[in-house]
C-alpha cells in the first residue's frame, strides 16, 4: 500500500506537490525497512533446516536478479529492445525465482 501511495499519489492525489511526495517516499522506505526487520526476526525463529532453505532461495533470487537485471538494462543500451526496462519485471522475476528456490529446497531436504 505504501509503495502504491508513493507511486500513484503524486499524479492522482496531490498533483506532484513536493512535500507529500517526499513524505510518501519516506513512508514507503520506512515500511520497506520494517519488512526487512520482520523478515530477519522471522528467520531467527526458524529451525536450522528451514533457515538453510530460505537462505538458499534468497541467494538464488539475488543472484538471478543481479545477473538478469544488469543484462536486461544492457539490452536497451545496445538497442536490442525498444522499450525501457521496468523494475517491476525484475521484481516479478526475483519473486518467481525465490518461490522456485523454496520449492526446490523443500524437495531436496524433505
Amino acid at each position: 500500500m505504501a509503495t502504491a501511495g508513493a507511486a500513484f499519489g503524486p499524479k492522482f492525489l496531490w498533483e506532484f506537490n513536493t512535500l507529500p511526495t517526499i513524505l510518501g517516499v519516506l513512508i514507503q522506505l520506512f515500511f520497506g525497512f520494517g519488512m526487512i526487520y520482520a523478515n530477519k526476526r522471522h528467520l531467527l525463529v526458524m529451525d536450522e533446516m528451514q533457515r538453510h532453505i530460505q537462505h538458499g532461495a534468497m541467494a538464488l533470487a539475488l543472484g538471478v536478479g543481479l545477473v538478469v537485471g544488469v543484462s536486461y538494462e544492457l539490452l536497451e543500451d545496445i538497442k536490442l529492445i525498444t522499450f525501457e526496462p521496468e523494475i517491476s519485471h525484475l521484481i516479478l522475476l526475483m519473486c518467481l525465482t525465490y518461490g522456485i528456490g523454496i520449492i526446490l529446497g523443500n524437495r531436496r531436504y524433505r
